[in-house]
């Protein structure tokens, strides 16, 4: 009887989308590679087991074609509703009323828009590669790559002209708000921009930075798709990605402990049956705390784990699953616009106000929503509607109870209803997931999913914290993969892709 191969080039903790990342691209390399996940399956916080994530908008054909993805996306535009029933329908660069009326921003909006999209590409070459460390001197091979990529940004940045030049440097970390008012007016779409400038995080439109934060969002060009076979798509290309390339996937094993010699070299883990992996290099797509203890704080300097310890990292958006008995009707909205991308979010003033009330453990009466109907082609019969819920508080101040939870999910319920009467009576059931539900199933610090707040001191050569923006954690061998590092969370494959390649020219696998 064959035994079962104990001994790799890198084991991978966490079968989610980055750590799957990872393992494709080390595995496409001809290294050999474990992934471990303590779940059943593999997804992460994308699995359609957690229904969590319902959209794409930043996995990048860079990244598709490096991992040998194999996914089919369309494109949908996106129905920012206002109360008045003059919804604004966003596709790309064009903004109109859903009447089909031209928009009285149209020209603006486009110009904008265009404006942050090329802003957006000029990070780009950032968030592909790790952040410069310019630790070398010329000769250094490493450097001089970094250096090359930085002068290509600054080309970049003066190819624009002195006045867009000028105006990339003013915005990129002022707040979203001031910029999308003062172009757009307020309304559903300078409150489309606003809430996604700060879905998931915390912070609201007026806070510095958050202009970065929708650049983020805009890596991609800022399209909105979904696989044509459904979200349970995604999880099922990265898997068979990974298969392809060879990797070993063990499901329903939990990583206790990762084992560190007395040269602090990483060598390998030890699962909670007691068996033990071997590998020159592991690559951790939890959290930086969480990997920190099963490393164990004795292998790392006081000042690095003070610093882990103070990672902001307090999600702010929650999920709510309805289940359905027939397609609800929004007022005003015609038919054919119900498979967008629907919005609740008229003002960006009125993002800020919903956010406010996070700060004190609370949840806005007038929270913001971001919905699908994933399954609008089926029978009437089985709909469900699909909603993120911002900004919904990681601790409650009467804490998450199970009548809190109700609570929360009633709140959506009528928010809802207000733009699409009679949607009640059409709701079977409903499946309510706070931060904190989202923090206990899939171990995202603070149920984020950046695992870590996306603000000016935790981002590019800080991020997760100064000191660990390379991926590599101190123990030899032992390196960061997931959305905690850079450039972020979103279903991109970034930090995993990135972070094996800098592993790679570590020579630690």
């Amino acid at each position: 009887m064959t035994q079962p191969q104990t001994r790799f080039d890198a084991i991978v903790i966490g079968g989610g989308h980055n750590g799957l990342s990872a393992a494709i691209t080390l595995a496409r390399k001809g290294k050999s590679v474990c992934v471990v996940e303590r779940s059943l399956h593999l997804g992460g916080m994308m699995a359609p087991e957690y229904g969590l994530v319902h959209t794409l908008y930043n996995l990048r054909p860079t990244v598709m074609r490096s991992l040998g993805l194999q996914l089919d996306l369309r494109t949908l535009p996106t129905v920012s509703l206002c109360p008045d029933g003059d919804h604004v329908v966003i596709e790309g660069s064009r903004a109109r009323m859903s009447d089909g009326s031209p928009h009285p921003k149209a020209t603006e909006f486009a110009k904008l828009h265009r404006r942050l999209v090329r802003f957006a590409g000029l990070l780009e070459t950032i968030a592909l590669n790790t952040p410069p460390k310019l630790s070398g001197g010329l000769t250094d091979t490493e450097t001089l790559g970094e250096m090359i990529r930085l002068g290509r940004l600054g080309l970049g940045i003066k190819a624009l002209g002195k006045t867009e030049m000028q105006e990339f440097l003013r915005v990129l970390l002022t707040n979203v708000h001031d910029l999308v008012v003062d172009e757009l007016g307020d309304g559903p779409l300078a409150g489309s921009l606003s809430a996604d400038a700060v879905r998931g995080g915390f912070a609201g439109p007026y806070a510095p930075g958050t202009v970065f934060t929708l650049l983020y969002r805009l890596g991609a060009g800022g399209n909105v798709g979904v696989p044509r076979a459904g979200m349970a798509a995604v999880a099922r290309a990265f898997e068979d990605a990974a298969a392809r390339a060879g990797c070993s996937i063990k499901c329903g094993s939990a990583v206790t402990r990762i084992l560190v010699d007395g040269d602090d070299q990483a060598t390998g883990v030890e699962l909670a049956d007691g068996s033990v992996l071997e590998a020159r290099a592991v690559l951790s797509s939890a959290g930086p705390a969480h990997t920190v203890a099963l490393a164990g704080p004795e292998h790392f300097d006081i000042e690095a784990t003070r610093r882990v310890r103070s990672i902001r990292a307090k999600g702010t958006a929650a999920k709510v699953n309805f289940q359905l008995k027939g397609l609800p009707s929004f007022a005003g909205l015609p038919d054919e616009l119900r498979g967008g991308r629907l919005l609740i979010a008229p003002t960006s003033a009125g993002v800020e106000r919903a956010f406010n009330p996070v700060k004190y453990g609370e949840v806005s009466e007038d929270l913001t929503l971001e919905m699908v109907l994933p399954q609008i082609n089926a029978p009437e019969d089985d709909q469900n509607l699909s909603a993120i819920a911002g900004f919904v508080p990681l601790e409650h101040a009467a804490g998450w109870t199970d009548e809190a939870r109700e609570a929360l999910g009633a709140l959506v319920q009528r928010r809802i209803e207000a733009f699409a009467p009679g949607f009640a009576s059409l709701v079977q059931s409903r499946e309510v997931f706070t931060p904190a539900d989202i923090e206990a199933r899939t171990r995202a610090p603070g149920g984020h999913w950046h695992h870590g707040e996306m603000g000016l001191d935790q981002i590019l050569t800080v991020r997760p914290t100064n000191g660990m923006a390379h991926y590599s954690m101190g123990v030899q061998g032992l390196y960061l993969c997931g959305a905690a590092a850079h450039p972020g969370g979103d279903i991109s494959g970034l930090p995993g892709r990135n972070s094996a390649l800098q592993a790679l020219k570590d020579g630690a696998v």
